[in-house]
């Protein structure tokens, strides 16, 4: 390996759900390079979501090579890498470390008769107590569970699971493993950090807890690159690799919510949302009524996220200009997303705020936070004629924040400060309403990868780049935090007035969702 002198950057993976990111950081933070490979999964009748595990490690080397030809020196100067990628689904390998089946993703239904069943139950409680997650069909949880009930011969050939980023780790370093985070939440005890065995009995997968691997921190302890990944790869055998927590908790951490400051939460507004407080003991974390959210360890001694996770965010504005796009095309005007966001914020602010109410649950899956339910569908309430299309965009913005609000109230009180990453975070129009809907400051992290930031951070730590992650916080993320933006006192008033009767109507709505629900079930097998 190169000479310690010159090994200066560290390369953080995020494999997403559409896209695998290579990304390489100098030692104080600085993006320095990006490479991206988009991503592929299959969809098959009966809530099937899969996803080929050999193509995910080769898009991931041809990701690692491509940012190696970004940057020509990247293998004398890497001094480590980290991993993180999407979160829950069930990912098989055997004991020779083939893949058994292509994985389950956390897009994955069929576990949803499962769910349901088990949550109307009076084991659901103590389950939850133990997790501090609510369980849903996405979880890797309940999918071994239907692979027993469904599946067995597969089961029986397996030798491990893992979720997505672990199966990257094990091609990495050969070590079959997975972190604290995806651990607790997926059949665990969150208090322990790790897997358990009560939590595995209560919903009836006692028998695949052989399947779980060990649980390694990536913050305390690397693993080499081995020489097979370093052929592959282009990168040095021998270079420490972490194995970083899921990639919410990765960008929650590049994306400011680890803060002295008390009262912080972080929203990632991307396809889907996620919106997250942090809590500084076990003791301190607040489950609620319905059992929903995450319960996660953070990759701090001591510390939690709690979150709460919207199944869609931006899926539902993509939805509304897609709308658009489909009606121009009919008169031969070609226009793509970029082209009509390009004034979406001028014309949304423009457009009246509260006229409408807007449930952004437009994902085929249903939702998850901070309710549960596989037939919950989006939906517009209040239209009149003189509404436009400017109208509608505005009220999907607003079911996006008051969705947000949903989620922190079920978490405890509102946040005073929330720091807003992803996609979405770019639209003025977007954070303004969302600062209004909670009463919140909002502030904008501009680092265009803090999932792999936050894994980069895990490995920076881990290596003695830094002593604590408050210090490395201080340098890789407060330099990206826009200046604070007040909420607009007036409109702040008016969604407080408004947003109970978004939770009302939600609430309502449910019965009519499962007879829909029931409907196009019966509509399939005409």
């Amino acid at each position: 390996m190169a000479a310690a002198a010159t090994r200066d950057v560290i390369i953080g993976i995020d494999a997403g759900t559409s896209v695998i990111k290579a990304v390489a950081f100098a030692r104080n933070g600085r993006q320095l390079g990006d490479f991206a490979i988009p991503n592929s999964y299959t969809t098959a009748p009966g809530g099937r979501v899969e996803q080929d595990m050999e193509r995910t490690w080769t898009d991931t080397v041809a990701a690692l090579r491509g940012l190696g030809a970004a940057l020509p020196d990247l293998a004398q100067r890497v001094a480590a890498i980290a991993v993180t990628g999407q979160g829950d689904g069930t990912w098989l390998i055997d004991a020779d470390g083939r893949p058994v089946a292509p994985a389950l993703l956390w897009l994955d239904s069929r576990a949803a008769g499962l769910v349901e069943s088990f949550r109307a139950g009076e084991r659901n409680a103590a389950h939850y107590q133990r997790t501090g997650s609510g369980l849903n069909a996405c979880q890797q949880g309940p999918q071994l569970a239907w692979l027993q009930a469904h599946d067995a011969d597969m089961l029986a050939r397996a030798s491990t699971v893992f979720h997505c980023k672990d199966w990257l780790y094990f091609r990495l370093t050969g070590q079959r493993a997975t972190d604290p985070s995806e651990a607790s939440f997926s059949c665990g005890d969150f208090r322990k950090r790790c897997f358990d065995g009560e939590a595995a009995d209560l919903i009836g997968i006692a028998e695949s807890m052989r399947l779980f691997p060990d649980v390694v921190d990536g913050v305390a302890t690397t693993h080499p690159l081995t020489a097979s990944a370093a052929v592959e790869t282009g990168l040095p055998e021998g270079v420490p690799v972490s194995l970083g927590y899921v990639d919410v908790i990765c960008n929650a951490l590049g994306g400011g919510l680890y803060d002295p400051a008390p009262d912080v939460g972080c929203s990632i507004i991307g396809s889907t949302g996620m919106h997250m407080r942090l809590v500084n003991s076990a003791d301190a974390v607040k489950l609620n009524a319905e059992a929903t959210g995450y319960t996660m360890p953070f990759p701090v001694p001591g510390q939690y996220a709690q979150m709460q996770s919207t199944m869609a965010a931006t899926l539902n504005i993509d939805w509304l200009l897609d709308v658009a796009r489909g009606v121009l095309a009919m008169e031969g005007i070609a226009r793509s997303r970029n082209d009509l966001i390009k004034r979406l914020d001028e014309r949304v602010l423009a457009a009246r705020p509260g006229e409408l109410l807007y449930h952004p649950f437009i994902s085929d899956a249903g939702e998850r936070g901070p309710f549960v339910s596989h037939e919950a569908s989006a939906q517009l309430i209040g239209l009149r004629t003189r509404h436009g299309y400017w109208d509608l965009m505005r009220a999907v913005m607003e079911g996006l924040a008051f969705a947000a609000r949903d989620c922190y109230a079920a978490m405890g009180s509102l946040p005073n400060e929330i720091r807003l990453t992803g996609g979405a975070a770019r639209s003025r129009a977007l954070g303004a309403i969302i600062g209004a809907a909670l009463g919140s400051t909002i502030r904008v992290c501009r680092r265009e990868e803090a999932g792999a930031s936050g894994a980069a951070m895990i490995a920076a730590v881990a290596t003695g780049l830094y002593t604590n992650m408050m210090d490395c916080a201080e340098e890789w993320v407060r330099p990206y935090l826009d200046g604070p933006q007040a909420p607009d006192a007036a409109l702040a008033e008016r969604y407080a007035q408004l947003f109970p009767t978004y939770v009302e109507a939600r609430l309502a709505a449910r019965p009519v969702w499962k007879q829909l629900a029931r409907q196009r079930a019966g509509a399939d097998h005409v």
